[in-house]
C-alpha cells in the first residue's frame, strides 16, 4: 500500500535536480485550450414619406418590401453564425483530439521517466512517432468518450470513473498498441480499492492551490510539476502492485524486468 507522505517526498527528490524542465512540460500541459469567438450584428431601417394617397399606398408596400428583407437578412446572418459556431467547436474538439491527446500522454512519459531519473523533454514528442500517434489518439478518445457518458449519467459516479480511467495516459505511454479497451481495463483494475486514497492525495494540493492563488494565480503554475510529479510516482506504484498480482505482465506494458 501507498502513502502520501512517500509519494510526495519521491516527487520532491526527483524535482531538485530537474524542477523548471518540470514546470516547462506542466506549464504546457495547462496552456492546451482553446477558445470560440463570437460576432454579433445589427441593422437599421429608414422610411421615406411623400405626398399623395398613390405615394402613401407606395410607402406602405415598400415598408413591407423592407421588413421582409430585413427579416431575410437577419435569418441568414442567423444562419451563418450557427454554421461558423459549429465549424469553430469542431476545429476546438479536432485540436483537443488530434494534438491535446498526444501531447498529454508526451507529458506523462516525460514526468514517469523523469521519476525513473530520465528526464528528457524529448519525452513530449513520444506521441507524434511513427507508429504510435494514431494508437494513442484511439485510446485517449475512447477513455474520454466513456468519461462523458458517466458524466451524463450523474455527476458522482463520472467522478469515480474519472479516477477509474486516470491511467490511460500513463499506460498508453508504456504500450502505445496496448489497445483502446484493453487500456481502459487495466486502469480500471489498477485503481480499484485506491480511488479514495486517490481523492484525498488530490486535496492534500488544496492549500497549495490556495497559496498559489494569493500570488494573483501565477503561483498555482509552480504547483503544477509537484502535482504531476506526485501522480507519476503513484502510477509506479500502482504499476508494480498490478504486475506483482499479475493484472499485467512486463512484455505487456514494456516494463524491464530489472524495474
Amino acid at each position: 500500500m501507498w502513502t502520501r507522505s512517500e509519494l510526495k517526498d519521491r516527487a520532491k527528490q526527483g524535482l531538485r535536480t530537474s524542477y523548471w524542465k518540470a514546470f516547462l512540460v506542466s506549464l504546457l500541459l495547462v496552456i492546451i485550450s482553446g477558445n470560440i469567438p463570437s460576432c454579433s450584428f445589427r441593422g437599421d431601417m429608414g422610411q421615406r414619406a411623400d405626398k399623395g394617397k398613390i405615394a402613401s399606398m407606395f410607402n406602405e408596400f415598400k415598408g413591407n418590401m423592407d421588413q421582409a428583407a430585413d427579416h431575410t437578412v437577419l435569418l441568414t446572418v442567423l444562419i451563418i453564425a450557427i454554421i461558423i459556431g459549429i465549424l469553430a467547436a469542431l476545429v476546438v474538439i479536432a485540436f483537443r483530439i488530434f494534438l491535446c491527446f498526444p501531447l498529454e500522454v508526451g507529458g506523462r512519459q516525460y514526468f514517469k521517466q523523469a521519476a525513473l531519473e530520465d528526464a528528457n523533454l524529448n519525452h513530449l514528442g513520444f506521441a507524434f512517432s511513427k507508429g504510435r500517434y494514431l494508437a494513442i489518439v484511439k485510446g485517449m478518445l475512447w477513455r474520454a468518450f466513456l468519461n462523458f457518458l458517466w458524466f451524463l449519467l450523474l455527476i458522482i459516479p463520472g467522478i469515480v470513473k474519472a479516477y477509474a480511467y486516470s491511467m490511460v495516459p500513463y499506460i498508453l505511454a508504456d504500450n502505445p498498441g496496448i489497445g483502446t479497451r484493453r487500456a481502459v481495463e487495466l486502469s480500471n483494475r489498477m485503481t480499484r480499492g485506491h480511488k479514495w486514497n486517490m481523492f484525498v492525495l488530490d486535496l492534500s494540493f488544496l492549500g497549495w492551490y490556495l497559496l498559489g492563488t494569493l500570488a494573483l494565480l501565477v503561483g498555482v503554475l509552480f504547483v503544477e510539476p509537484y502535482v504531476n510529479a506526485t501522480k507519476a510516482e503513484l502510477y509506479l506504484v500502482l504499476r508494480r502492485q498490478a504486475l506483482q498480482a499479475g493484472i499485467s505482465s512486463n512484455a505487456e506494458l514494456n516494463v524491464p524486468e530489472y524495474e
